[in-house]
């Protein structure tokens, strides 16, 4: 047998962990950034384009994104099409169950991601995945 070169877990970083580190959150960022060296550590940290959207608000040229994207060692994963399926079929429920903010839709999709690739996701936000997307592995400030 040959050598077998160790596979990292990829991990999918939401977008509010993110904006914690980049805007020096008074009150998260220091948890945000020890999450980020804790599971860079064990996982590969990724976003999606959504996540590179949601980050875009925060940067006034593409490539002080990129750059700030490379230093973190982020990698940029597609959603995969059943990922696009499940994001609006989730969204359909939550509307049906009164749901009113029509700025969710990303969550949805990041969600759906998670779920679909069997991905965890470092987030602070854990409600409406936990409501929506059940088997995705949550790390969160009340579960790390």
């Amino acid at each position: 047998m040959g050598l077998r070169i160790f596979d990292f877990i990829y991990m999918l970083v939401d977008t509010n962990v993110l904006i914690d580190v980049l805007e020096n959150d008074p009150d998260w960022s220091d948890w945000s950034i020890d999450q980020l060296r804790t599971q860079s550590q064990i996982h590969k940290l990724i976003i999606n384009p959504i996540i590179y959207s949601e980050l875009s608000l925060s940067f006034s040229k593409v490539e002080a994104l990129n750059e700030a994207l490379e230093k973190m060692e982020l990698e940029l994963l597609e959603l995969p099409r059943e990922a696009l399926f499940l994001a609006g079929k989730a969204f359909l429920q939550y509307r049906r169950k009164g749901g009113m903010k029509n700025n969710v839709l990303s969550d949805f999709y990041i969600g759906a991601h998670a779920a679909t690739s069997k991905l965890p996701l470092l987030t602070r936000d854990a409600k409406r995945y936990k409501n929506y997307f059940p088997t995705v592995k949550l790390i969160t400030p009340n579960h790390s």
